[in-house]
């Protein structure tokens, strides 16, 4: 059982973009002409990465090639949402890397998941999804918070503090919130949704009990993926790599 490739499943893409859009556009976000870019990019990569996938999943060091190739993607997007620029990417790279390379390592050295790229490649691919969205939001409510409260980081310096200290005193509380989506999709799971994994065990044939194991396994890893990505995030604005514009450290 799966989605049908055809003329209906067009047909609903173009009416959920068009509908998205149009509220955007009703209540003025200012996000309109996002939605459909979004979206269209959206259409053009997965219809790219379908296409190439079967040569990827072919070999182990293709795969390992293609994982490497999105943790890039996701730094770059992290860099350019905390820090306006992509050439920082290299520093967002690092929380992303040591939040999903670790737990994809545990969850193969265990068994959990099997050796093989079908499986070991989109379990990459959450992981990493999970630690770039942590990044990016603990980085930019570490950068927020600096420019707001910088009054309250100009007195921790006077009171003795290094910039590092100040930094993380006033970052490390505001950046916990990057787990807070997280945190409510592993409370709520069965009970208010059906993620990504679930269903896509039961679409491809597998048992209500086997889709469960797979949600759990993936949930409980983005936990902790995405609690060492957001702690790095602020260690690395703490020591000055991702620059804060307007800040001065």
């Amino acid at each position: 059982m799966g989605v049908t490739v055809g003329p209906a499943l067009a047909v609903a893409v173009v009416v959920l973009v068009a509908a998205a859009a149009a509220v955007a556009r009703y209540f003025s976000f200012g996000v309109t002409r996002d939605v459909v870019v979004a979206s269209a990019r959206a259409v053009g990569q997965l219809a790219a990465v379908s296409l190439i996938l079967a040569a990827v999943l072919a070999s182990g060091w293709a795969t390992a090639g293609f994982i490497g190739l999105m943790l890039a993607v996701a730094a770059v997007t992290s860099a350019r949402r905390i820090a306006k620029k992509a050439s920082s990417g290299r520093w967002a790279a690092a929380p992303i890397a040591a939040g999903a390379l670790p737990v994809l390592a545990i969850v193969l050295a265990t068994g959990a998941v099997p050796r093989e790229t079908i499986a070991v490649l989109p379990v990459a691919g959450i992981l990493v999804g999970g630690a770039m969205t942590a990044t990016s939001l603990a980085g930019r409510r570490a950068v927020d918070d600096l420019r707001t409260r910088h009054g309250e980081y100009e007195a921790a310096l006077a009171l003795g503090f290094t910039p590092r200290a100040a930094t993380l005193e006033l970052c490390r509380p505001v950046a916990a919130q990057a787990l807070v989506p997280a945190l409510d999709q592993t409370r709520t799971v069965g009970l208010v949704t059906l993620p990504g994994a679930f269903v896509g065990v039961l679409l491809g044939g597998g048992s209500p009990l086997q889709a469960g194991a797979v949600q759990l396994l993936v949930l409980v890893g983005l936990l902790l993926a995405e609690a060492i990505a957001a702690a790095l995030t602020v260690e690395v604005i703490a020591a000055g790599r991702l620059p804060v514009g307007g800040v001065h450290r």
